[in-house]
């Protein structure tokens, strides 16, 4: 049985998921705002969060973003209307375990529960495995591999640069299971899920006493990695003064944990990753220029999925294939009619959306073949949003359609640098972030 908190403002449809869920043994607390959200979350604890997005007093963001800067733990399912399926890849980067989308089905609401309660307290000493990782055969493909070949035998650091769910982790770990540290620890951490407050610890470790709550000496993942790889997931979420910190440990290979005086030795190979444009945050002052060049020895950009048509018939088949030993299915293919809808869609989560799609496809296919009538609502609504609802004869519509267009081929030629491609439009950065908002392209 799980402690729930479930924050939804439709009281209908909150009483139906209390019941459902209750029938399945878990216990739910409910508030209808953000408020009481907060609230409860002060009280007491829970093993799930449930979240509404859009909520009378704010969103579930805000709920969100409180759970990780308390420094929990507590995984966090997001709950939206289909058209808002961009902000839940947004909550995804918050530190949200997964999302799903309304109206909610039953299957596929226990199927995400059940991965997130069975990985609500992860090891942040994750031991390097098999990664669910497949070569695509595009030539962007190849020149990953290339590059990963390349580059995993130094000691080099390395910054994996692309979109959220491109697989950046999966990459790290290749990188690592070619080194020569492949026999030590691979450790990831996700410094976007770290409090201020906490990530000096995360990373340091602390002494006892050091500050509240620091009742018994505790090792940093630093220390977790010794003679094996770092990986820093959204290294860019670092506040100012921990990269400082960090810059001093790689660049003497010492750690201080807080409230120490005693200087630590380490051997860890980094390697970092982010979807931002590191640039652009050394140019506003978000972002030391030292600690970039420091972890920028070589970098590897994803391509977006929505950029590798030629891939996708390969990962929809291997992640069939991971489904069916999950759930127990047998599904043999996609109908004609569901994988061309899978190759339209413009795949804002990327691998990542990918498999979680077909996941539930295969969950709610009963024979062999994956029908369309099992994607979720929101592809069809992406997809349909196109060229074809739109009359001929609507020119201001036509206009919107072609404007967005010309913005989302500058934004993919410049691979999302916002500086770059307002240059490009002849428009200033605001009025770019502005239509990206108004179009769904925000990244």
């Amino acid at each position: 049985m799980a402690k729930i908190l479930l924050v939804e403002d439709d009281l209908t449809f909150s009483q139906m998921l209390q019941n459902f869920l209750q029938k399945n043994g878990h216990e739910i607390t409910a508030a209808s705002n953000v408020k009481t959200g907060l609230k409860f979350l002060e009280q007491s604890t829970f093993d799930l969060l449930l979240l509404d997005y859009r909520l009378p007093d704010g969103t579930g963001l805000d709920v969100l973003t409180y759970n990780r800067e308390k420094g929990t733990l507590v995984p966090a399912i997001m709950m939206t209307s289909f058209n808002d399926v961009r902000t839940a890849v947004k909550a995804v980067r918050l530190g949200a375990f997964d999302y799903i989308t309304k109206p909610v089905n039953p299957d596929e609401l226990l199927m995400i529960m059940g991965t997130a309660l069975n990985n609500k307290t992860p090891d942040p000493v994750a031991q390097t495995g098999t990664p669910e990782f497949i070569k695509g055969s595009s030539p962007n493909s190849d020149k990953l591999h290339e590059h990963i070949g390349l580059i995993a035998p130094t000691d080099m650091s390395v910054l994996i640069q692309g979109e959220s769910g491109t697989g950046k982790e999966y990459v790290a770990r290749m990188i690592h299971s070619q080194s020569k540290r492949s026999l030590k620890s691979f450790v990831a951490i996700d410094c976007g899920a770290l409090s201020k407050e906490l990530a000096a610890s995360e990373l340091f470790g602390h002494v006892k006493g050091a500050f509240t709550g620091a009742i018994a000496d505790k090792k940093g993942v630093f220390e977790y990695a010794e003679g094996g790889t770092l990986f820093l997931d959204e290294v860019g979420n670092l506040s100012y003064d921990v990269q400082v910190k960090l810059l001093r440990a790689l660049q003497e290979k010492v750690i201080q944990p807080v409230g120490s005086n005693k200087q630590i030795p380490v051997n860890v190979r980094i390697i970092t990753a982010t979807n931002d444009d590191l640039i652009n945050g050394v140019s506003n002052d978000g972002f030391r220029q030292d600690l970039y060049h420091r972890i920028n020895e070589f970098k590897i950009q994803l391509s977006p999925l929505r950029q590798r048509d030629s891939d996708i018939d390969i990962f929809i088949k291997h992640f069939v294939q991971l489904a069916n030993t999950e759930l127990g299915r047998k599904v043999i293919r996609i109908s004609s009619e569901a994988n061309d809808i899978l190759h339209r869609y413009d795949w804002p989560g990327n691998l990542r959306e990918l498999k979680n799609v077909i996941k539930r496809m295969v969950l709610l296919t009963h024979c062999d073949v994956a029908e369309a009538d099992t994607l979720p609502d929101e592809m069809l609504f992406s997809i349909n949003n196109g060229l074809t609802t739109i009359k001929e004869t609507d020119l201001k519509a036509q206009n919107e359609v072609n404007e967005k267009k010309l913005i989302q081929k500058t934004l993919q030629d410049v691979n999302y640098n916002k500086s770059k491609a307002a240059k490009l439009l002849n428009i200033d950065r605001k009025t770019l972030y502005s239509k990206m908002e108004r179009y769904g392209l925000d990244q």
